[in-house]
């Protein structure tokens, strides 16, 4: 996450953001879940207020919780009592490092230009048959919400277009209506896909 509003605006309100219940992700996070070894190693992009970290800590996977806001960071540590990393997508570097990744409302603020790449770090980063979920807010190109927050708005074709040009080929796109921070009603793209063996 490069743009300084969006990272302003976190920082700015990451106490706030800690206290609310955004839109329920049980359903989701309990199928990414599913697909993996217990206990395994998880890398959590993007953890915002720490509840979906808490919950798989909880289930007894090895998580490593990671956001690109100290701010956020630091919200988050208090919920699940262990360091959580600062790190930008575009500093993932890992090299088959991880089961599983998750990434629930983080990736839909990486710059549009920049997604192929960062889908393709994240592939690196798993291991064989890792699996990888993430959520985006639907749309038909990047723009800011009304609370200043940048987002890259894919519409499910340019989504899997990305994906593709990443190297994923096993890959799972869902449509969900939910919400957000802002409480309006959001088209969401769910996506899982799987790592090559």
């Amino acid at each position: 996450m490069t743009d300084d509003p969006t990272l302003r605006f976190y920082a700015d309100n990451a106490a706030t953001y800690a206290q609310h219940v955004t839109t329920p992700t049980g359903q989701q996070l309990s199928a990414f879940l599913a697909l993996l070894p217990s206990g395994c190693k998880i890398l959590e992009l993007g953890c915002g207020n720490g509840r979906d970290a808490a919950h798989m800590l909880a289930l007894g996977f090895d998580v490593d919780a990671t956001d690109g806001t100290p701010e956020l960071a630091a919200e988050a540590e208090r919920r699940i009592g262990q360091p959580v990393r600062i790190l930008r997508f575009e500093q993932l570097d890992a090299i088959a490092a991880y089961d599983g990744i998750w990434a629930c409302a983080s990736l839909l603020h990486a710059p549009a230009g920049d997604l192929v790449d960062i889908l393709s770090r994240i592939h690196c980063a798993l291991r064989p048959d890792g699996v990888f979920t993430a959520s985006f807010k639907a749309g038909n190109g990047e723009g800011h919400d009304s609370l200043g927050r940048y987002f890259n708005y894919p519409s499910a074709e340019h989504l899997r277009a990305d994906y593709a040009s990443a190297g994923w080929h096993d890959v799972v796109l869902e449509t969900r209506m939910g919400s957000g921070y802002d409480a309006k009603p959001t088209e969401w793209l769910w996506v899982t896909a799987r790592r090559s063996v």
